[in-house]
Parts: C-alpha cells; structure tokens; sequence
C-alpha cells in the first residue's frame, strides 16, 4: 500500500511526548498529544486538557528549543485521554510515550489500541521494556503494525533512532518506519532486537554504572567525572551527570530497575544495580532540570547563575568546584580524537588512571 503519515497522535506529553510531537511539527507534521485528566478538573474541556496544554506551551521556553521555529506550534494540538481518544482514529501514526511502567504502557495501548485506524501504526517509545509483551496484549490485527520507536532525548537533536520490531511486527512496515525516520525526520536508524533495554541503553547503562563505579573506587567528584567524560573523550558538555540531569533521574532509575533483574547470566548484572544515593535522590525529588536540581542546581543570585552540586552523602548542595587536571588541559592541544584518546587513556597521571578504566569498561562489555 501507499503508506503516508500526514498526521500523528502522541500519547503522553512529558518531557519526550511534547518533544517527539514538536519534531514532527519540524517535518511539517500536524499531531494531537493527549494526557490524564488532573484530579477535580471537572467537565471543562480546556481545564480537563491542562496538562498536555502545560507541557506543550512550556515548550516555548525550553533550551535548547525542541522546535525550529515558536510558529511550528501551531501544528500541535492538545487534548486528554478520556475525553480526545477517539480522534486518534484521524491519525496515521500512533505513539505511546507515557512512563517507563510495563503496567501503565498497556493499560493505554490497549486503551488506544480500539481507535487506531485500519491502517495505522501504533508503537511504543520505551526505552527498554519488552515490545512482545506488549504486543500481547494488541489484537491479533493490530500486531503486525505494531513495534517499537526509540526516539532519544531531545529528539530534535539526538539523531540516534532505535527500532525493535516484534515476531508479529510485518517487514514492510517495519521498512516504512525505517525509511520515513531517515528520509523525513532526519534520523540515523538502528535496527535493534527485542532484549532488556536494546543496545544504546544496554550499553550507556552499563557505562553510567561503571563510572559510578570509578568514581566510588578513585574517590572522585561529580566534577571530576564530569571534566573527565566529556569533550575531553569526544562526548557532549553534558558527560555524564549533567546528561543524567538532562534526562531525569527517575527515568534513569527506571531504565537501571528495568534492566538489572532481566539479566541474570549477563557477566556486567552487579554493575547494573544503582547505587542508594540516586534512589534516596528521587525519593527526595532531585529529578534533574524538570525539578529544578539533580547532580546539579542552577540558582540567580543578584540577577547572576549560580551553579551549585549535590554532595552524593548529605544530598545537600554545595559550591560547584573548579577541576584541574593537567593531563586534560595538555590533551586539549591534540585535535585528532584518536590520538587524543590514547594520550589520555595511557597517561599516567590520575586522570589517565580514570579514563582507562572507563574505557576499559565500556570496550570489554
């Protein structure tokens, strides 16, 4: 069949749901994003609808923009999921984006799954959770239409795009999706079995872990680490506990709790256990910037940002401490990455040390 996606439906709007539908609005894409209905919203419609409306609009004042222009918003509209399902029926492309919860994901894509069209795809932006077992949970004439669409955060800028078809997802859609993800949305496809949390995740986790794990063991900073894994390597400012930041702790916990008892033969599972303080961290709400502060926290005082970070043992903020390591501030001078990165991972300084032991790490897992 002629396939087309002249319209899309996403299905949560937290900080991935509105993103995915502003980059569709980039492609010229028009889409509805509905959530929950607030408690005691009553029968207005437009209080009803709030928390999409919220999440959508709050867009405009993110950094880095989810969208190329503030006039894209106008492809957007927003709705809930009592009131608004059936007018999904109108898209071509249905994406479910609601918490990483086994539990939760099937509750809605079995609630959607009577509304989506006879032609239209239905998928799952999880990060790691099994698309069989949701698929299951679809009828029997849904599933070959049905698979798994891993957009990365933010995805406006974040090219990486995993698809995890199921055994009943049908090749020619599974093809389809592939090509419009390139050809449309400008991403880098990668084809991904269906295992505890596919490959990027498998891999950044354990990366993330086994820093945590130097970290620990060197009796380094959140800074240090920092300065040690990010353009230093070839990585984003972000390195690691400002990526963290960026994603939101409790998605990161999820994605580590999701991962860690689904692994039992892997030879890295101990690796997998997150460590108490980021639990204690999310039970206290340090999420990450959607809270306001994670790792770390970024205040105006007298009209200036302060930056600030969590001490890992009193979950207090302290100030943020400057780093020096000589190694990095020499590597700085050698633009060639590899040969910037066996300078560093063979030094013998304590930076050397550390890099070496993170690459070592990812390399051998």
């Amino acid at each position: 069949m002629d396939r087309q996606i002249r319209r899309v439906a996403v299905l949560g709007s937290g900080v991935m749901g509105s993103a995915i539908a502003a980059h569709f609005a980039n492609a010229g894409i028009p889409s509805l994003v509905l959530d929950i209905v607030p408690r005691d919203a009553g029968d207005d419609h437009a209080a009803r609808s709030a928390i999409a409306a919220q999440a959508v609009a709050a867009m405009k004042k993110t950094k880095p923009s989810p969208l190329f222009h503030a006039r894209r918003l106008a492809l957007i509209e927003t709705g809930n999921l009592e009131d608004d399902l059936p007018r999904i029926a109108e898209a071509d492309w249905v994406i479910e984006v609601v918490k990483e919860d086994m539990a939760i994901k099937k509750i809605v894509l079995g609630n959607a799954a009577p509304h989506v069209g006879p032609d239209a795809l239905l998928t799952s932006n999880t990060s790691g959770l099994g698309l069989a077992e949701m698929a299951a949970t679809l009828p029997d004439e849904l599933r070959p239409r049905f698979l798994g669409t891993h957009f990365f955060n933010p995805p406006r800028y974040m090219k990486l795009f995993e698809l995890i078809p199921t055994p009943d997802t049908d090749p020619a859609v599974t093809s389809f999706v592939a090509d419009f993800a390139r050809g449309r949305l400008g991403k880098g496809v990668v084809m991904a079995e269906d295992t505890p949390n596919f490959i990027a995740n498998r891999v950044g986790v354990h990366a993330m872990m086994a820093t945590v794990k130097v970290m620990e063991e060197m009796e380094l900073s959140v800074e240090e680490i920092d300065a040690l894994t990010g353009p230093a390597i070839g990585r984003p400012k972000t390195a690691t506990f400002k990526l963290a930041d960026l994603v939101g702790l409790d998605t990161f916990l999820h994605v580590a709790d999701n991962l860690h008892p689904l692994v039992p033969d892997d030879e890295a599972q101990a690796v997998f256990q997150a460590p108490e303080y980021l639990r204690r961290m999310v039970e206290k709400g340090l999420l990450g910037r959607k809270s306001g502060g994670g790792f770390y926290k970024m205040e105006k005082v007298d009209g200036k940002k302060v930056f600030t970070t969590l001490d890992l043992a009193t979950l207090e903020y302290r100030d943020k401490q400057k780093v020096k390591f000589p190694e990095i501030a020499q590597a700085k001078t050698i633009d060639d990455l590899p040969a910037r990165l066996k300078t560093l991972a063979f030094g013998k300084g304590k930076a050397g040390q550390a890099i070496w032991k993170l690459l070592a790490a990812s390399f051998s897992y």
